[in-house]
């Protein structure tokens, strides 16, 4: 909080107005990011290693992890003034959105790789890392942000949370 007041104080009021307005999809981008980054690294890791010469079954493996990681995230942070569901229903919700985000996290790379032949022996290792990069990091993973973003605002977390239904969620005492 303290370093959110001194960073705010700073700023100039326009762009200050902006972030506050969108405060939602820019922690949505920040969690989107974390995520980004843990599935970069696990993609990479386990296509050079474990799972050399499947880069499809490391994508998929990435995205996944990075998934749960992505719900925590969006459903304590970044979407905390919204709800309007039971938080089973809302994970279920949240996962079969995720699951569609995988497959076009994934059309890209499958492209890149079956349709276009981009790997070893046609194309150098080094054409190959890129494609793969490009298509499955890049791409794939704008499209699949475009389409979460749009689909855990409509379907996810639809309605903002009142200041009257926070107070109606039980507290739980400590200790319990």
């Amino acid at each position: 909080m303290f370093l959110t007041r001194i960073v705010a104080g700073r700023m100039p009021s326009r762009l200050l107005s902006v972030f506050v307005r969108n405060a939602e999809l820019l922690k949505f981008l920040t969690v989107g990011s974390i995520a980004f980054v843990v599935t970069c690294v696990l993609f990479f890791g386990l296509k050079w290693t474990i799972l050399d010469g499947k880069p499809v079954t490391a994508n998929v493996v990435a995205v996944l992890l990075a998934t749960v990681l992505s719900y925590v995230l969006n459903r304590e942070w970044a979407f905390t003034a919204r709800g309007g569901r039971e938080r089973r229903h809302e994970a279920a919700l949240f996962f079969v959105v995720a699951a569609v985000g995988l497959v076009i996290n994934q059309l890209p790379l499958a492209v890149s790789r079956y349709v276009f032949a981009l790997q070893t022996p046609h194309v150098s290792l080094v054409v190959e890392n890129l494609a793969d990069f490009i298509s499955a990091i890049i791409v794939g993973t704008l499209l699949a942000t475009v389409f979460r973003w749009w689909a855990m605002r409509k379907f996810v977390f639809p309605d903002p949370v009142t200041p009257q239904q926070e107070c109606d969620e039980p507290v739980l005492e400590a200790g319990r």
